[in-house]
C-alpha cells in the first residue's frame, strides 16, 4: 500500500527509544501531507500496529531487543499488500545495508539525516522511489565497482598462464598439496614445483595463498 499524491501518507514510527519515536513523530507530523498514525517500540509488536494502523510506510529501526528491524522487515514485507520500508538507524555497516535491502526495505538512512531529507524520502518512497543516504549510496557503488575490477583483473591474469598452469593454479586454489596435484595432473613433483613457480612469476605473486586469492576473485573457488 502507497500514498498518492493527493493523500495524507500514513507513517507507523518502530523504534526501541521512546524518545526517538517521539521526535520521529514531531518532525513527520509538522510536514504537510504526511501523518505519523502510530509508534511500536519492537519488532514483534510491527504486524499488530500495522493491522491497527494501516500504515503507507514504516519508518523502521534495526536494533531493538526482541524482534530486530531486518527480522521485522522481512516478516513485514512478506505479507500481501506490505506497506513499503524505511530503515532508519545509526548502524550503516555495508552488511546491514545489503541484509535490510534483501529483506525488502525501500530505502536506508542514518538518524543523524538531516529532518528534512528524512521527510523527503518519506514522500519519495510513497511514490514508488527507492531512496538510500548519499553516503551509503556511495560506499555500495564503490563496494560494487572494486569487487567488479577485482573479478575482471583476476580474470585477466590468469589468462597469461598456460593450459597446464591453469590446470596447477586451480589445484593450488583447492588446496591440494604438490603431491596431490603431481598424481591428479599426471606430473612429476618437479614439474608440479616448476609450474608452481611460472605461475608465481607470471602473476607477479608471493606465494600460494596469493594464488587461491586471485582464483578465488576470479570465481574459480
Amino acid at each position: 500500500m502507497t500514498g498518492t499524491e493527493n493523500a495524507t501518507i500514513r507513517v507507523l514510527v518502530v523504534d526501541d527509544d521512546a524518545l526517538v519515536r517521539a521526535s520521529l513523530e514531531m518532525m513527520l507530523d509538522g510536514a504537510y501531507g504526511i501523518a505519523v498514525v502510530g509508534q511500536a517500540a519492537d519488532g514483534d509488536e510491527v504486524p499488530a500496529a500495522v493491522d491497527a494502523h494501516f500504515p503507507d510506510i514504516v519508518l523502521m529501526d534495526l536494533r531493538m531487543p526482541r524482534v530486530d528491524g531486518i527480522v521485522a522487515t522481512r516478516r513485514l514485507r512478506a505479507r500481501t499488500n506490505p506497506p513499503e520500508v524505511v530503515v532508519l538507524t545509526t548502524f550503516d555497516t555495508d552488511e546491514n545495508v545489503l541484509h535490510a535491502l534483501r529483506a525488502g526495505a525501500s530505502g536506508f538512512l542514518l538518524k543523524d539525516t538531516p529532518p528534512a531529507q528524512i521527510v523527503d524520502a518519506v514522500r519519495r518512497v510513497a511514490a514508488g522511489d527507492p531512496i538510500l543516504s548519499p553516503a551509503i549510496t556511495r560506499r555500495l557503488m564503490d563496494r560494487a565497482a572494486t569487487q567488479a575490477d577485482a573479478h575482471t583483473t583476476a580474470q585477466q591474469a590468469l589468462e597469461r598462464l598456460s593450459p597446464r598452469e591453469y590446470d596447477v593454479m586451480l589445484a593450488v586454489a583447492q588446496g591440494k598439496a604438490n603431491a596431490q596435484i603431481a598424481t591428479e595432473l599426471y606430473m612429476s613433483l618437479a614439474t608440479v614445483k616448476a609450474h608452481i613457480s611460472h605461475i608465481l612469476t607470471k602473476l607477479e605473486l608471493g606465494n600460494r595463498t596469493q594464488i587461491a586469492l586471485l582464483a578465488h576473485d576470479a570465481g574459480l573457488a
